[in-house]
């Protein structure tokens, strides 16, 4: 697998601000990269070092084996950028954006086929100002394709927008790491990182405390699974209480309560139900989460940091 970005002891200062502090990390080709942390965390001014928008102080960058801070205009022939603030003329048509933007490339992709890959096809008249908040956002990632690159970064592309549009911006990151372009995406939003990164790097003060699979950051808090059900007959307490992986197990409001840790303890209750032939109804199960992750190394949840 091809190394696409390559990053080591990055770093930025505004004044007395450490932005970015000696960060270091790899993305492979053909992956959704995810940078995740709060507002002010650093996130988007270690992008925009990488992509050539914002000088570093020190340390080294090669985007597709090329320094940014030296080969911008190659880098950008290649590469597409979806910025955390994009904006629009109020009074141009979707068709004569893409147009505009595609002039400005050596090779140029067929932009009305990204239209049509992006739902938009029915769109090309239509004046931006006039779009849904998702609708623009798919535009915006458009404009991001007209050249058809080979990596992407994609900067809180979701912020601000309802449920269902922020599911369809999902949809689209999806199809276009499928078709073979890498995707570099930062955000603030937890969810969004589990459901769409490949790997995922936490970002808090401007350091990179952690990098891994979603999975694999999950798993190493060891965490507890919480699990409540109702039976249909005797509550197994007993039971559960013979499970190595247990913690703790009580009745709440006719309800039981159970704890434990592994990545097998819901398969290990489900099974010791089948065994006693009782039918668990309503079972839920409550896991740890990139948040559980988060607060477990910096020592406060996400929603306290503050914007810069």
């Amino acid at each position: 697998m091809n190394t696409v970005i390559r990053c080591q002891d990055l770093s930025k200062r505004y004044g007395d601000l450490l932005a970015v502090d000696g960060v270091s990390f790899e993305v492979q080709q053909g992956e959704i990269f995810g940078m995740i942390g709060p507002n002010g965390a650093g996130k988007s001014t270690l992008m925009e070092c990488v992509e050539g928008l914002r000088t570093r102080d020190s340390g080294t960058v090669e985007v597709l084996g090329m320094d940014p801070a030296k080969d911008a205009a190659e880098i950008h022939e290649r590469v597409g950028l979806q910025l955390q603030t994009s904006a629009l003329p109020p009074r141009i048509k979707v068709g004569e954006a893409l147009q505009l933007f595609s002039s400005f490339y050596r090779n140029p992709g067929d932009w009305r086929k990204t239209l049509r890959d992006l739902g938009l096809d029915e769109k090309v008249n239509s004046y931006v100002d006039k779009l849904s908040g998702g609708q623009r956002q798919r535009v915006f990632i458009a404009l991001a394709l007209v050249n058809n690159p080979e990596l992407i970064f994609v900067d809180e592309i979701t912020t601000a927008l309802d449920p269902q549009s922020r599911h369809a911006v999902w949809d689209v990151i999806r199809d276009i790491r499928d078709n073979g372009t890498t995707v570099f995406l930062t955000t603030h939003f937890m969810e969004e990182a589990e459901r769409l990164c490949d790997r995922v790097a936490i970002v808090d003060h401007g350091r990179l405390i952690a990098l891994d699979t979603v999975t694999n950051l999950i798993n190493s808090l060891d965490g507890e699974t919480k699990l409540t059900f109702t039976v249909n007959g005797r509550p197994p307490i007993r039971e559960l209480q013979q499970l190595p992986s247990l913690i703790h197990v009580e009745r709440s409001e006719g309800r039981v309560v159970a704890r434990g840790k592994g990545r097998t303890f819901a398969q290990e209750v489900m099974g010791m139900l089948a065994d006693l032939q009782l039918v668990a109804e309503d079972f839920r199960s409550e896991q740890p989460n990139l948040e559980d992750v988060f607060l477990s190394l910096t020592g406060r949840p996400m929603r306290e940091g503050s914007g810069q």
